[in-house]
């Protein structure tokens, strides 16, 4: 089985089936300086959804917190893993230690002037700046981005162009959006608010620890298949082995 025939066997199967948001996405040809972003979460939402990491199905995470809504698009990139890569390159820029990743998949805040009124669709855009936050002890950097071809935002290239006040409605919202009414431990931590450089090399840096943790989905998935082939065969050979053993009993 040439490597044509398998490609084609993805292909259709992604004909068939619907390809899971994390690892059957693909970031886009253009990443890191585009990348595709699967939103979990919307404006609108008074709940916070996220995908289940088994089945690629958005779920229910939990009810937002007072008033608190996301104040942009809110998901993640696909194929990137927030693990060693990524922690060190936050205690390299923190100072501080004994930081880990925190095992998801990187977020991105798509900004946009467009109302778009649901979760579970995919978007294309144009990284801009980050968060470099920690969640107890975690590297969780939150990417900012803008929609591309967006005709209000289109023009912000860095988050230096990005007023400040949208900034620090972000930061307000990771800042308390884990936070329980009244509670006076601060869980997250924003360390610094940096520029498109760094959001690139940190969207580079996740996409290395995704292939680290998960390697090329289409070759695993290659050799399963030949392994599968290969089995069949086996079988199909054993059992014409015990038919031409019937027969000469017979």
């Amino acid at each position: 089985m040439g490597k044509n025939t398998l490609t084609r066997i993805w292909e259709l199967i992604g004909l068939r089936y619907k390809s899971h948001p994390w690892h059957g996405v693909q970031i886009g040809p253009q990443a890191p300086e585009e990348v595709t972003s699967f939103i979990e979460v919307v404006p609108s939402d008074t709940v916070k959804y996220e995908v289940d990491k088994a089945t690629g199905y958005l779920k229910v995470d939990r009810p937002q917190k007072f008033s608190n809504i996301v104040p942009a698009l809110y998901g993640f990139v696909p194929q990137t893993y927030c693990m060693d890569e990524v922690a060190e390159y936050c205690i390299e820029k923190s100072g501080k230690a004994n930081i880990v990743g925190d095992g998801d998949p990187l977020d991105i805040c798509v900004l946009t002037e467009r109302d778009i009124t649901h979760g579970d669709i995919l978007v294309p855009a144009v990284p801009i700046g980050g968060f470099r936050m920690i969640d107890g002890g975690e590297a969780d950097d939150k990417i900012i981005a803008i929609l591309k071809g967006d005709e209000v935002y289109e023009n912000w290239h860095d988050i230096t162009d990005v007023p400040t006040a949208i900034v620090e409605r972000l930061k307000h919202y990771f800042l308390t959006y884990k936070e329980m009414p009244g509670s006076e431990v601060k869980r997250c931590e924003i360390t610094h608010t940096y520029g498109r450089e760094e959001a690139l090399e940190v969207i580079r840096r996740s996409m290395n620890d995704y292939r680290t943790k998960f390697g090329k989905l289409e070759n695993k998935l290659s050799l399963a298949t030949l392994q599968m082939i290969n089995f069949g065969q086996s079988w199909q050979e054993a059992f014409g082995e015990m038919a031409a053993m019937g027969e000469e009993d017979a």
